[in-house]
């Protein structure tokens, strides 16, 4: 799926390293993937960057794939977006890259805007796929959000309830989450990339890390949001979000980002939750012509 792609793991603090790959040349691209994935969720549209002259960084997010999964402290920590911007932001450091751009969809996002806000000094555009703000879900919660992403409400239960019920199996919840938030197309999904999601997350030390991602943002992360409120990121941001999606449908995404950046822009594309894999071409080459500035 990565053909001239180099496969690495990159040491990013005291003994957590991260996985990575690395392709191109040209401006820097950090690509970030979202719940219950991998970096390969980016397969169809990694190419498409290189392609098109860039610099291209796919990583597996702390936790998540074949990146270490430290035990996390007791008040989420260990699982914030603060922590996981700050791994990717040493990983692109240790690569050489002092400034670049970031692509980040579903937890991605997330992680590419609390990157956004801790190092804006790095950060030189950044796209969120298929997400508001995590403070501006959680407090514009309704019966029709709880029910079309009850996951946001059930990893946040005390371990081992969520972990325990995922371990029993592991497969078919993935398969399941695939299925649903792409409305029914699981054939934007390729075998290869399933495989990997599925043995990623059969490890039950992936579903524990994923739960503890969940739990930091109903708690530490908000309070970190909260710190932050009156801040507003500085950088280009581009949101995209799926036409059949709930994001789209709940709110409107490009006013929610607008209350955090200075520069938004965005639109809809014709899929559910999955863009780059439901929606390829289409997202490839929305990101291209906002990274050239377009």
């Amino acid at each position: 799926m990565f053909e001239g792609f180099s496969d690495k793991r990159i040491e990013v603090s005291d003994g957590l390293s991260l996985r990575a790959r690395l392709a191109g040349s040209g401006p820097p691209v950090l690509l970030l993937h979202g719940y219950p994935q991998t970096h390969h969720c980016w397969h169809k549209v990694a190419p498409q960057l290189v392609q098109a002259g860039y610099t291209v960084v796919l990583s597996d997010l702390r936790g998540y794939g074949d990146s270490d999964k430290p035990v996390s402290s007791a008040n989420h920590e260990t699982y914030s977006k603060r922590a996981m911007a700050a791994d990717q932001a040493a990983l692109m450091a240790r690569l050489g890259f002092s400034r670049f751009s970031v692509a980040g969809h579903d937890r991605g996002g997330r992680v590419a805007h609390r990157l956004g806000l801790d190092y804006p000094e790095a950060v030189e555009r950044m796209a969120v796929l298929d997400i508001a703000p995590t403070a501006t879900m959680y407090e514009r919660t309704n019966k029709e959000f709880a029910t079309g992403y009850y996951h946001w409400f059930f990893l946040i239960q005390p371990a081992p309830l969520p972990e325990r019920l995922i371990g029993a199996d592991p497969s078919f919840y993935l398969l399941s989450k695939l299925a649903a938030w792409s409305k029914g197309n699981t054939a934007a999904f390729s075998e290869a990339a399933v495989a990997e999601y599925i043995r990623c997350f059969s490890d039950a030390a992936c579903i524990a890390a994923t739960c503890e991602d969940y739990r930091a943002a109903a708690s530490i992360d908000l309070a970190h949001d909260a710190e932050d409120k009156d801040k507003r990121l500085e950088m280009p941001l581009l949101a995209l979000w799926g036409a059949k999606g709930l994001v789209g449908k709940l709110y409107d995404v490009l006013e929610t980002w607008r209350e955090k950046a200075a520069h938004v822009e965005g639109a809809a594309l014709a899929c559910g939750h999955y863009l780059p894999e439901e929606v390829p071409d289409e997202t490839a080459a929305a990101l291209i012509r906002f990274f050239r500035g377009g």
